[in-house]
């Protein structure tokens, strides 16, 4: 990558124009990135002693068993221009929850200058992820213990694999939607609102709310 030097006020104009124009979305990542985070995110599970599931009380309900003990919430909120995709991912028998998307770091020149090249990122809660009121979407789906290790270890990996953000090419939509393929969802277009991509990706999967991974991952 390389910076680029921004010397005419027309070039900043267009720029806040296009901010405006433009979602957070993004393509899908290579198969080849794609294969890489999934070996490292197992390669962690495995280095943390393995993953057995939890024991199951013969006196837990059926329907609440099916649930699991653990959750990612594919969300998306209002923001200045056209919102934020991100997850909340953790135990339903805990308050406490984990946050991961894909921001760029800094003020409104960073994402205005984020629309015409790669900058810095963030990958942890923004402002307004943990308020429901701005809240505009919500797709939650549950795991057992045994696949919510795979699973959060990926999701560990994916923060730490994303140094930059760009309106086009890596963004919040693009970082949940690679969330959603590697616990095996059907993924929308990505380059669409958040709140529409939320919303698409809960009606292409049926609302499921269990989801089970494939022992090839």
């Amino acid at each position: 990558m390389t910076n680029r030097s921004y010397q005419s006020g027309s070039c900043l104009v267009a720029g806040f124009a296009l901010a405006a124009m433009i979602s957070c979305t993004t393509p899908s990542a290579s198969a080849h990135e794609a294969s890489k985070r999934i070996a490292d995110a197992n390669a962690l599970v495995s280095n943390d002693g393995g993953s057995r599931p939890a024991p199951q009380s013969t006196r837990r309900p059926v329907a609440r068993a099916e649930k699991g003990p653990y959750y990612v919430d594919f969300r998306a909120r209002t923001a200045a221009s056209w919102g934020h995709a991100f997850v909340w991912y953790g135990k339903t028998s805990e308050r406490a929850v984990e946050v991961a998307g894909l921001t760029p770091a800094g003020d409104t020149l960073a994402y205005v200058i984020g629309h015409l090249t790669w900058v810095p990122s963030e990958t942890g809660a923004s402002y307004g992820d943990l308020d429901p009121e701005y809240l505009t979407a919500s797709y939650r789906v549950y795991l057992n213990e045994a696949d919510a290790k795979r699973v959060f270890a990926y999701i560990k990996q994916l923060q730490a694999n994303s140094p930059v953000w760009n309106a086009e090419t890596t963004n919040c939509t693009g970082f949940i939607g690679d969330i959603a393929e590697f616990m095996g969802l059907k993924v929308p277009y990505r380059w669409q609102r958040p709140e529409n991509f939320v919303n698409r990706l809960k009606e292409m999967n049926g609302g499921r709310q269990m989801v089970r991974l494939s022992p090839e991952q």
